[in-house]
Protein backbone atom coordinates (compact mmCIF):
# COMPACT_ATOMS: atom_id res chain seq x y z
CA UNK A 1 0.00 0.00 0.00
CA UNK A 2 2.27 2.32 0.98
CA UNK A 3 4.84 1.28 -2.24
CA UNK A 4 2.08 2.43 -4.15
CA UNK A 5 1.12 5.74 -2.64
CA UNK A 6 4.89 6.95 -3.02
CA UNK A 7 4.67 5.37 -7.36
CA UNK A 8 1.46 7.72 -7.35
CA UNK A 9 3.04 10.68 -6.01
CA UNK A 10 5.92 10.55 -8.04
CA UNK A 11 3.67 10.28 -10.92
CA UNK A 12 2.31 13.49 -10.06
CA UNK A 13 5.30 15.34 -9.10
CA UNK A 14 6.29 14.53 -12.45
CA UNK A 15 3.29 15.72 -14.51
CA UNK A 16 2.75 18.97 -12.30
CA UNK A 17 6.30 19.44 -13.34
CA UNK A 18 5.90 18.74 -16.99
CA UNK A 19 2.94 21.08 -16.88
CA UNK A 20 4.97 23.97 -15.51
CA UNK A 21 7.39 23.49 -17.76
CA UNK A 22 4.89 23.20 -20.80
CA UNK A 23 3.20 26.36 -19.63
CA UNK A 24 6.93 28.49 -19.44
CA UNK A 25 7.46 26.96 -23.11
CA UNK A 26 4.20 28.29 -24.24
CA UNK A 27 5.15 31.81 -23.43
CA UNK A 28 7.95 31.68 -26.32
CA UNK A 29 6.25 29.09 -28.68
CA UNK A 30 4.52 29.93 -32.12
CA UNK A 31 1.25 29.18 -32.64
CA UNK A 32 1.53 25.73 -33.82
CA UNK A 33 3.92 24.48 -31.26
CA UNK A 34 0.83 26.60 -28.89
CA UNK A 35 -1.74 24.34 -30.24
CA UNK A 36 -0.18 21.40 -29.38
CA UNK A 37 1.22 22.31 -26.46
CA UNK A 38 -2.42 23.44 -24.90
CA UNK A 39 -3.41 19.97 -25.78
CA UNK A 40 -0.85 18.24 -24.07
CA UNK A 41 -1.19 20.29 -21.20
CA UNK A 42 -4.92 20.25 -21.07
CA UNK A 43 -4.26 15.96 -21.22
CA UNK A 44 -1.96 16.36 -17.98
CA UNK A 45 -4.44 17.69 -16.27
CA UNK A 46 -7.03 15.20 -16.36
CA UNK A 47 -3.98 12.66 -15.99
CA UNK A 48 -3.05 14.35 -12.55
CA UNK A 49 -6.85 14.61 -11.57
CA UNK A 50 -7.03 10.90 -12.24
CA UNK A 51 -3.52 10.21 -10.10
CA UNK A 52 -5.38 12.25 -6.98
CA UNK A 53 -8.33 10.57 -6.97
CA UNK A 54 -6.46 6.88 -7.01
CA UNK A 55 -4.26 8.38 -4.41
CA UNK A 56 -7.32 9.51 -2.32
CA UNK A 57 -8.76 6.63 -2.76
CA UNK A 58 -5.37 4.69 -1.36
CA UNK A 59 -4.63 6.90 1.52
CA UNK A 60 -8.27 6.56 2.65
CA UNK A 61 -7.63 2.62 2.32
CA UNK A 62 -4.24 2.47 4.43
CA UNK A 63 -5.79 4.75 7.25
CA UNK A 64 -2.82 7.18 6.75
CA UNK A 65 -2.77 11.14 6.84
CA UNK A 66 -3.53 12.41 3.24
CA UNK A 67 -1.74 14.86 1.64
CA UNK A 68 -3.95 15.12 -1.36
CA UNK A 69 -5.59 18.68 -0.32
CA UNK A 70 -2.32 19.57 -0.39
CA UNK A 71 -1.32 18.10 -3.75
CA UNK A 72 -4.86 19.46 -5.60
CA UNK A 73 -4.19 23.58 -4.04
CA UNK A 74 -0.70 22.85 -5.74
CA UNK A 75 -2.63 21.70 -8.78
CA UNK A 76 -4.94 24.46 -9.02
CA UNK A 77 -2.33 27.12 -8.38
CA UNK A 78 -0.70 25.98 -11.79
CA UNK A 79 -4.01 25.91 -13.03
CA UNK A 80 -4.36 29.49 -12.31
CA UNK A 81 -1.30 30.15 -13.84
CA UNK A 82 -1.94 28.49 -16.95
CA UNK A 83 -5.12 30.67 -16.59
CA UNK A 84 -2.99 33.51 -16.89
CA UNK A 85 -1.04 32.16 -19.62
CA UNK A 86 -3.84 31.57 -21.46
CA UNK A 87 -5.90 34.89 -21.19
CA UNK A 88 -5.54 36.25 -24.22
CA UNK A 89 -7.64 34.07 -26.32
CA UNK A 90 -6.87 35.79 -29.86
CA UNK A 91 -3.50 34.73 -29.19
CA UNK A 92 -3.41 31.69 -27.57
CA UNK A 93 -6.98 29.85 -28.99
CA UNK A 94 -8.08 29.15 -25.41
CA UNK A 95 -11.50 28.79 -24.13
CA UNK A 96 -11.73 30.03 -20.56
CA UNK A 97 -14.77 28.28 -19.93
CA UNK A 98 -12.77 24.75 -19.99
CA UNK A 99 -11.17 26.29 -16.28
CA UNK A 100 -14.76 26.67 -14.76
CA UNK A 101 -15.25 22.75 -16.63
CA UNK A 102 -12.31 21.57 -14.43
CA UNK A 103 -13.77 23.42 -11.33
CA UNK A 104 -17.04 21.68 -12.26
CA UNK A 105 -15.68 18.78 -12.38
CA UNK A 106 -13.62 18.74 -9.58
CA UNK A 107 -16.21 19.27 -7.51
CA UNK A 108 -18.34 16.52 -8.89
CA UNK A 109 -15.12 13.96 -8.35
CA UNK A 110 -15.14 14.83 -4.96
CA UNK A 111 -18.75 14.26 -4.32
CA UNK A 112 -18.25 10.92 -5.88
CA UNK A 113 -15.45 10.23 -3.59
CA UNK A 114 -17.52 10.82 -0.94
CA UNK A 115 -20.07 8.87 -2.10
CA UNK A 116 -17.83 6.20 -2.79
CA UNK A 117 -16.55 6.82 1.16
CA UNK A 118 -20.41 6.35 2.34
CA UNK A 119 -20.68 3.39 0.24
CA UNK A 120 -17.53 1.97 0.92
CA UNK A 121 -18.37 2.13 4.95
CA UNK A 122 -22.45 1.06 4.41
CA UNK A 123 -20.99 -1.74 3.12
CA UNK A 124 -18.29 -2.92 6.00
CA UNK A 125 -21.50 -1.68 8.48
CA UNK A 126 -23.08 -4.66 6.15
CA UNK A 127 -20.14 -7.00 6.30
CA UNK A 128 -20.07 -6.38 9.88
CA UNK A 129 -23.71 -7.26 11.10
CA UNK A 130 -23.54 -10.15 8.65
CA UNK A 131 -20.68 -11.65 10.63
CA UNK A 132 -22.58 -10.85 14.28
CA UNK A 133 -25.42 -12.61 12.87
CA UNK A 134 -23.32 -15.61 11.51
CA UNK A 135 -21.89 -15.38 15.10
CA UNK A 136 -24.76 -15.54 16.71
CA UNK A 137 -26.38 -18.21 14.54
CA UNK A 138 -23.01 -20.08 15.58
CA UNK A 139 -24.07 -19.63 19.11
CA UNK A 140 -27.47 -19.91 18.79
CA UNK A 141 -26.26 -23.63 17.35
CA UNK A 142 -24.13 -24.69 19.57
CA UNK A 143 -26.85 -23.85 22.68
CA UNK A 144 -28.87 -25.76 20.86
CA UNK A 145 -27.16 -28.65 20.50
CA UNK A 146 -25.59 -28.18 24.25
CA UNK A 147 -29.27 -28.45 25.53
CA UNK A 148 -30.20 -31.50 23.08
CA UNK A 149 -27.24 -33.12 25.30
CA UNK A 150 -28.46 -32.18 28.33
CA UNK A 151 -32.00 -33.28 27.60
CA UNK A 152 -30.28 -37.01 26.35
CA UNK A 153 -28.04 -36.89 29.64
CA UNK A 154 -31.57 -36.50 31.46
CA UNK A 155 -33.56 -39.28 29.48
CA UNK A 156 -30.79 -41.22 30.06
CA UNK A 157 -30.99 -40.28 34.01
CA UNK A 158 -34.71 -40.57 34.21
CA UNK A 159 -34.27 -44.45 32.39
CA UNK A 160 -31.48 -45.37 34.89
CA UNK A 161 -33.88 -43.91 37.83
CA UNK A 162 -37.16 -46.03 36.43
CA UNK A 163 -34.67 -49.58 36.06
CA UNK A 164 -33.31 -48.41 40.09
CA UNK A 165 -37.25 -48.01 41.20
CA UNK A 166 -37.84 -51.86 39.78
CA UNK A 167 -35.60 -52.94 41.04
CA UNK A 168 -36.01 -51.35 44.40
CA UNK A 169 -40.04 -53.07 43.80
CA UNK A 170 -38.18 -56.48 42.99
CA UNK A 171 -35.95 -56.47 46.24
CA UNK A 172 -38.93 -55.55 48.39
CA UNK A 173 -41.53 -57.87 46.83
CA UNK A 174 -38.68 -60.54 47.36
CA UNK A 175 -37.50 -59.28 51.32
CA UNK A 176 -41.61 -59.42 51.91
CA UNK A 177 -41.66 -62.64 50.38
CA UNK A 178 -38.52 -64.14 52.43
CA UNK A 179 -40.11 -62.74 55.92
CA UNK A 180 -43.66 -64.49 55.18
CA UNK A 181 -41.10 -67.56 54.32
CA UNK A 182 -39.58 -67.06 57.65
CA UNK A 183 -42.75 -66.60 59.52
CA UNK A 184 -44.26 -69.83 58.41
CA UNK A 185 -41.28 -71.66 59.29
CA UNK A 186 -41.28 -70.32 63.00
CA UNK A 187 -44.86 -71.03 62.76
CA UNK A 188 -44.46 -74.99 62.14
CA UNK A 189 -41.29 -74.73 64.09
CA UNK A 190 -43.64 -73.85 67.01
CA UNK A 191 -46.48 -76.48 65.88
CA UNK A 192 -44.11 -79.02 65.75
CA UNK A 193 -42.29 -78.24 69.40
CA UNK A 194 -45.94 -78.34 71.37
CA UNK A 195 -46.17 -81.35 69.32
CA UNK A 196 -42.76 -83.07 70.77
CA UNK A 197 -43.77 -81.05 74.28
CA UNK A 198 -47.12 -83.14 74.56
CA UNK A 199 -45.51 -86.09 73.44
CA UNK A 200 -42.99 -85.86 76.14
CA UNK A 201 -45.82 -85.32 78.73
CA UNK A 202 -47.46 -88.09 77.40
CA UNK A 203 -44.95 -90.74 77.89
CA UNK A 204 -43.69 -89.12 81.20
CA UNK A 205 -47.54 -89.71 82.00
CA UNK A 206 -47.72 -93.19 80.59
CA UNK A 207 -44.61 -94.32 82.33
CA UNK A 208 -45.85 -93.01 85.81
CA UNK A 209 -49.21 -94.66 85.90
Amino acid sequence: MATLIQSYEQQYSIITADITAKIGRLRTANEDERDSLHKEIQGNFEEANDLLEQLELEYRGSGAGSRVSAYRAELQRVKDEYRKVGTNPALYNIDNEEYDDWSTGNEQRQKLLDNTERLERTGKSLTEGYRVVLETEQIGAAVLQDLNSQRETIQRSRGRLRETDEQLNRSTRLLKTMMMRALQERFVLGIVFLVLVALIGLAVYLSVT
